[in-house]
């Protein structure tokens, strides 16, 4: 109506990164590239998302969340349990495709910053800038989930956990030689003694 005063619309402004990464996909030591994403997983209870950090060096997932929501807090996680398992030095680049909000909402950026990470995003509507993440789900999901209908939420869970296991210390991989992600990186450290 005339003269009513308006409030203006609450407006939620997310910082985007650069390319930093710019495709690099071969990475000469562990904990200096990471990248990261979201997938899900249908279960006649409802979706079921699942967070991954990937070290593009050995394309090892070095952390992860599950759960029924795909707010930050899901990323959070994954890159808390990250970490805090390889303690990486300062300046690692941490890379996700497509802009996420929760990547690049105030608190995962707060996270990135008090851990010294430097943030990297992909151009829009671009998967190919994080095909190793990307090609990580596609595995997941043809060799593990088979497109599964899962009656419960935490049966999906324990499938997911159960192919991490898997995929870093026994599934091979062409990149790298045909050795698992953490053979991949024994290796690495006893020549690096």
């Amino acid at each position: 109506m005339p003269g009513e005063s308006r409030s203006p619309p609450i407006v939620t402004i997310t910082r985007l990164s650069p390319n930093r990464f710019d495709r690099q996909f071969q990475v000469a030591k562990p904990n200096r590239v990471w990248t990261t994403d979201i997938t899900y997983v249908w279960t006649l209870q409802g979706w079921l998302y699942v967070a991954v950090v990937i070290d593009l060096f050995s394309r090892q997932v070095v952390g992860w969340a599950i759960d029924d929501h795909m707010r930050t807090s899901l990323c959070v996680k994954a890159l808390q349990m990250a970490f805090w398992r390889r303690k990486p030095p300062p300046g690692l680049l941490h890379h996700h495709s497509d802009r996420g909000s929760q990547y690049a909402s105030r608190e995962y950026r707060r996270h990135l910053e008090v851990m010294k990470m430097e943030q990297s995003m992909s151009r829009k509507g671009n998967c190919w800038d994080n095909s190793p993440t990307e090609r990580f789900f596609r595995s997941l999901k043809h060799e593990q989930l088979n497109y599964e209908k899962f009656k419960t939420q935490e049966a999906a869970k324990l499938s997911v956990i159960d192919y991490l296991a898997f995929y870093n210390g026994r599934r091979s991989h062409s990149i790298l030689g045909y050795q698992t992600p953490l053979e991949f990186e024994r290796e690495f450290y006893r020549n690096a003694a």
